[in-house]
């Protein structure tokens, strides 16, 4: 029964049909009709811009996946190459005489020239390295095929427009004459370009390739794992577990947060001074990088690792106590196995982001020009990223399309990981 005394007059009916609570209605739902379009306009917004990205590097990258080869006959002089010491032949000069043969009809010298200018400066390294591998080849002709140099290699792939003015072009009707000849005997052939993947960079962008920096930030990654993984387990399951809740702990829980929004810029400034001028730890090695990158996927597998162990239910632990099971029994035995889902997905997505991260790895020398992979953790490298702002930045017009190419490489590798961590979350996670 309803209270109406002390004179309080009861509230009046709302009537429903009213033009008043109509225009009411019909401007809810017209303010719930907007907010549906926003969010709709949002993610066609963030689809068409990520569209645009990838569109504009496929357009450009695609390229890079294919390579321009001409094939020529080379005779391996043995009074030029030792069976017993190939490595130390006149391959060069086997490399003239063979484009000679692919040019007999022309002896004047300017157009010889010419011609060797449509092969790759590598093709005497690529015959040497085969006759390294075979010593049998020493005093037999072969057919042998290599890259074009990058102009011709562009060329080739309608990038220079053979219909241009001969001064808006990089090469002039003789060099395109020359290389049409060839063109019409089939010796030019478009390949698959495996070397863009297994290759270490050259200053040459027809043999650049991304080994080097695939092997270095392999290695690196190896590194910040090894570091981050446990210590930052252990900083969370202490936080949560075992630390007492004072204003010192709450002091390092709000600088943990805040080191997770640190630049990563701070990072290897602190790498810089601390792991190579302070300890003296080798410039440009995986070891330091990977030392910093440790020290900014430490926060985030830190928060992580808190927030899995949080939602595990309580009633788990208070079981595993009431059985008589010990603080660290519950921890290693309940706990952490429950976690494990998120903490697995957390680290994978740091790993990720450190895979993509450049300033840090350029402040502390991981961009070097290397023409072979590393063979450890403290031998100098590059990595992924510095090696695109290293191409990127380059003058030659062959390494756009490879700047392109490189940063679809550092996606898949990037969309991979996630993926992982997606699939170890379904495969793990327990739904209480």
């Amino acid at each position: 029964m309803t209270d109406i005394s002390n004179n309080q007059t009861p509230p009046a009916a709302v009537d429903w049909a009213s033009g008043k609570a109509k225009a009411l209605r019909k401007k809810r739902y017209a303010a719930d009709r907007r907010l549906r379009y926003y969010g709709i306009a949002a993610i066609s917004t963030a689809v068409l811009l990520l569209g645009i990205l990838i569109g504009s590097l496929v357009s450009t990258g695609y390229l890079a996946f294919v390579q321009t080869h001409v094939t020529m006959e080379v005779a391996i002089d043995p009074e030029q190459v030792s069976a017993d010491d190939p490595a130390s032949g006149n391959y060069r000069a086997i490399v003239s005489d063979g484009v000679q043969r692919l040019f007999p009809d022309v002896e004047d010298g300017g157009a010889l020239r010419a011609a060797a200018g449509i092969i790759t400066n590598g093709a005497q390294v690529i015959l040497r390295n085969r006759v390294i591998a075979d010593r049998s080849l020493v005093g037999q002709t072969i057919r042998l095929q290599v890259p074009v140099s990058d102009p011709y290699d562009q060329l080739y792939k309608d990038v220079i427009d053979r219909d241009l003015p001969e001064n808006r072009r990089r090469l002039n009707d003789s060099q395109i004459a020359l290389f049409e000849t060839l063109e019409d005997r089939g010796l030019i052939e478009a390949k698959a370009n495996w070397g863009l993947i297994f290759s270490s960079d050259s200053r040459f962008p027809e043999l650049a390739g991304l080994a080097g920096a695939i092997v270095g930030s392999f290695y690196a990654l190896l590194v910040c794992f090894a570091i981050s993984f446990p210590i930052g387990i252990a900083a969370a399951i202490y936080l949560e577990e075992f630390a007492p809740k004072n204003r010192w702990t709450d002091l390092i829980e709000v600088n943990i947060n805040n080191l997770a929004a640190v630049p990563s810029i701070v990072f290897g400034l602190l790498g810089l001074a601390v792991f190579i001028q302070l300890f003296g730890l080798p410039r440009s090695a995986p070891l330091v990088g990977g030392l910093v990158l440790a020290l900014m996927t430490l926060p985030t597998i830190i928060i992580v690792t808190r927030n899995s162990l949080k939602a595990v239910p309580p009633s788990i632990r208070e079981a595993a106590l009431g059985i008589g099971a010990s603080r660290h029994e519950v921890i290693l035995h309940h706990l952490l196995p429950l976690a494990i889902p998120g903490i697995l997905t957390g680290t994978i997505i740091g790993l990720a982001q450190a895979l993509g991260e450049t300033a840090p790895l350029l402040l502390i020398g991981m961009n070097a020009f290397l023409t072979s992979p590393p063979g450890g953790i403290m031998e100098p490298a590059t990595a992924l990223p510095t090696q695109i702002f290293i191409w990127a930045d380059s003058p030659e017009r062959g390494f756009v399309s490879r700047t392109s190419a490189a940063i679809l490489v550092l996606l898949g590798f990037l969309i991979t990981m996630n993926a992982i961590a997606i699939y170890l979350r379904s495969r793990l996670e327990r739904r209480w």
